[in-house]
């Protein structure tokens, strides 16, 4: 035989029948899947119908079979009954125990539960029962009323949850907690007095600049300067203060709107909005002519910038006069913007914090003699909180600053405020060493021009006092603004 023949193949006879034969066909069938897949095992479609015990011969098996489908189709119609009537409502109801289910269902698992389907929620705390409108339940002895203690204690607890949710009340429902009324009156009256202090807190701290820190409309005011090209960058904060804080920025190359040219380094004073640090300090504004039309019709807010306002004139009355003094720049509502007293983000020394020798120190006591001389007959004006705080030392000679709360002589306290300011000037430099340092009174009437003679001070106040009664008597008089006192201690008239 040849090996490269190729081998003979018995073929089997089959007769017609036994091709068209339908059992033949599925035996067929499965030799081909057997041999494409020899490792699939027939897996179980239920308890009772696999793959191997197909036995519908059985009237018992049948009668298992359809009760087992229509148990499973009125369950589903169930379900959807049930859903149907529930929505979307918190409250939902359970046809639980009209379903017909078998622990062979593989609808349902023991490992998951659906807690929307059980008659009772262990996590779900049960509210407070109440009484019906009538006000009572019960008959005779039994009978319970609206204002028993028990359900009032229970009503308390659940009213707890229409507190702020700031306040925490905890879990009292589920603990089945019951308040009295005394209680919950008590707790209720907290919960509002702590809403009400953490309002007043929000507004303090969106309305009102604190330490080192602005607000943030007065933020969008610095904003504005800088994208207006007027300051180029805001360093920080370089002296805070009972009623401002100032900033150290440096200029803009833009001018402001009148033209003026903005220095290389300015110095921002922003009035502090709180209204408790200027509720005892009407009184250096209220009574000066300047503002005293527009002070009764402001609001205390409005009142804030009108001390910066104040601040930029008599500043500007200083800065016209000669007096060493930041040159005003631009005033924005309550952000006013200074040059700088200072060098590369230095500020001056106050004259309390700097060390000098007893010639610049007697050098110091004469700017200031002359200083006060020109403040009060040039420029009209009181300085009313003259101390060794508000003047620095700079380029050896002294600056004043801080003149929101200056005065004109004419005001009905101006002079009690001038003889403060000496007696401030005259301690300091007595104590600093200088001896040609006149004392208050002597001061007084050299700056003020007013010879008044009184042995002891309590007689130099009562005089200071006359002339200011004198003084606003005849303002209110004869309607007319008074210039100056005049040395014999009557104030001449000068028309408006």
């Amino acid at each position: 035989q040849c090996p490269w023949g190729a081998p003979k193949t018995a073929s089997i006879s089959c007769s017609l029948a036994d091709v068209m034969s339908e059992q033949l066909a599925k035996e067929l069938q499965l030799e081909e899947e057997n041999a494409a897949f020899p490792e699939v095992v027939a897996v179980a479609e239920g308890p009772f119908i696999t793959g191997e015990n197909i036995d519908t011969s059985s009237d018992l098996m049948l009668a298992q079979m359809l009760q087992m489908e229509f148990d499973r189709e009125y369950d589903a119609q169930l379900r959807r009954e049930e859903k149907k009537f529930n929505g979307d409502s918190k409250v939902s109801i359970s046809f639980e125990n009209y379903r017909k289910v078998h622990p062979f269902d593989s609808d349902s698992s023991e490992d998951e539960v659906d807690w929307q389907d059980t008659r009772h929620d262990p996590y779900r705390a049960d509210k407070p029962t109440t009484t019906p409108k009538k006000g009572f339940v019960g008959k005779g002895k039994d009978i319970t009323t609206k204002h028993d203690e028990v359900v009032c204690g229970r009503k308390n607890t659940a009213r707890m949850e229409n507190f702020a949710p700031e306040f925490q009340v905890g879990d009292g429902i589920g603990m089945d907690l019951k308040l009295s009324n005394q209680v919950f009156n008590a707790l209720k009256q907290h919960a509002y007095s702590e809403e009400r202090r953490s309002a007043r807190l929000h507004e303090k701290k969106e309305h009102s600049t604190a330490e080192k820190a602005v607000d943030p409309k007065t933020r969008l005011l610095l904003y504005k300067m800088v994208n207006a090209g007027m300051l180029e960058t805001i360093t920080g904060c370089i002296s805070t203060g009972k009623e401002s804080v100032v900033f150290h920025a440096y200029g803009g190359k833009s001018a402001t709107e009148d033209g003026k040219v903005i220095p290389p380094e300015c110095a921002i004073k922003v009035f502090k909005t709180t209204l408790n640090e200027f509720k005892n300090r009407d009184k250096y504004i209220k009574d000066d002519y300047r503002f005293k039309d527009r002070f009764s019709k402001l609001n205390p807010r409005k009142i804030i910038r009108m001390w910066a306002e104040k601040e930029m004139h008599n500043l500007t009355r200083m800065q016209n006069a000669g007096i060493p003094c930041p040159q005003v720049v631009i005033l924005k509502k309550h952000v006013l913007v200074m040059s700088f007293i200072g060098q590369d983000q230095v500020p001056a020394p106050k004259l309390k914090d700097v060390k000098l020798n007893s010639e610049d120190m007697k050098k110091a006591y004469y700017q200031i003699l002359n200083m006060m001389q020109r403040l009060y007959k040039e420029c009209n004006l009181v300085h009313a909180d003259l101390s060794e705080y508000n003047m620095l030392w700079h380029d050896g000679k002294v600056w004043l600053i801080d003149v929101s709360q200056s005065v004109e002589p004419t005001h009905p306290h101006g002079l009690e405020f001038l003889f403060r300011d000496c007696r401030n000037v005259s301690q300091f430099f007595q104590k600093g060493g200088v001896a040609e340092a006149l004392n208050e009174r002597e001061l007084f009437n050299a700056v003020s021009g007013l010879n008044i003679t009184a042995d002891n001070e309590v007689d130099f106040q009562a005089e200071i006092e006359a002339l200011e009664k004198m003084n606003e008597d005849h303002v209110q008089n004869h309607r007319k603004k008074v210039s100056t006192f005049s040395n014999d201690g009557d104030p001449p008239i000068c028309d408006e």
